[in-house]
């Protein structure tokens, strides 16, 4: 199978370079589009901040230029990502505070560690790390067999880890989405969060492109414009695969690591696949095989 389509989606995890984009002109504006994101009033802020209202208006203004210390306090009131509060101190002047390492850095061998016993730990049932633009970064056993299954990979054809946008493969026509009944309804879901991504980012960041990239292939803005989300009658959204003879009904839990000082560790998602009935349940369970390691 030629897997060149999906794979140059992929957008984000360029290393070498900052932990954040300048996407803002100055701190002020970073500021603003920031308070107005959460909701807040200047005086809002200010009691969560510690901050007085005066010179948040100073700031917002411009009249006022923030310390660094100020802008920390500032981006743990507004609880913004590590990746923005970096921003923030880009567009007022300042270094970045939390760097981006890469996972294979030795200072992150226990986090490396702790997602491999994750990943071992659900087996027979697949589950993958991605960022937070939903770039493959690890995968075990099962969830290598399943979309090796499902993308018709020839026999010692090995899905990649590096290259792939996991929301892009399962949308793209010449990806999983040919085994997805309900693409539409997954669409929407896989859609939600890139749009929170953007929205989190603002204008020109990769998180805006991305969506960009994912609207513009055939028939998936309409597709996402098209479900009602009020009307199912699960407590959770099923993704149902089909090939051949076999149907395959999944449900997902997403997990993050806690109290992350690292862009890269903060950024991390943990999505676990389960069986949502009996027979596929029983499916996966004739899958086992004695390794059951991640990749």
């Amino acid at each position: 199978m030629d897997m060149t389509g999906w794979q140059a989606g992929r957008i984000g995890q360029d290393t070498g370079r900052p932990a954040a984009e300048g996407l803002f002109r100055d701190f002020a504006q970073a500021l603003r589009y920031w308070r107005a994101r959460r909701g807040y009033s200047q005086l809002r802020l200010s009691a969560e901040s510690g901050i007085s209202q005066r010179h948040i208006s100073f700031l917002e203004s411009g009249r006022s230029q923030p310390s660094r210390e100020l802008i920390l306090r500032l981006g743990n009131a507004l609880d913004m990502p590590l990746r923005q509060r970096n921003a923030m101190l880009l567009a007022a002047g300042f270094a970045p505070a939390y760097r981006e390492r890469s996972l294979t850095d030795p200072e992150l061998a226990a986090v490396r560690r702790a997602l491999d016993f994750m990943l071992t730990q659900q087996a027979p049932y697949p589950a993958l790390v991605v960022d937070r633009l939903w770039n493959l970064v690890m995968l075990n056993q099962p969830a290598r067999r399943l979309m090796g299954w499902l993308l018709n990979l020839a026999p010692g054809q090995a899905l990649p880890t590096e290259g792939v946008n996991v929301i892009r493969l399962m949308l793209d026509a010449h990806g999983i989405r040919p085994c997805l009944p309900n693409w539409q309804e997954v669409c929407a879901d896989l859609l939600h969060w890139v749009q929170r991504e953007a929205m989190a980012d603002g204008p020109g960041s990769e998180a805006t492109r991305l969506l960009e990239s994912l609207l513009a292939l055939p028939g998936v803005r309409q597709a996402a414009r098209a479900v009602n989300p009020d009307s199912h009658a699960l407590p959770f959204m099923t993704v149902t695969l089909h090939k051949g003879d076999t149907e395959l009904r999944l449900f997902t839990t997403i997990a993050t690591m806690g109290t992350p000082r690292d862009v890269t560790v903060h950024e991390l998602r943990i999505e676990s696949f389960f069986p949502a009935d009996a027979g596929t349940a029983a499916w996966f369970q004739a899958q086992v095989c004695p390794d059951g390691a991640s990749a």
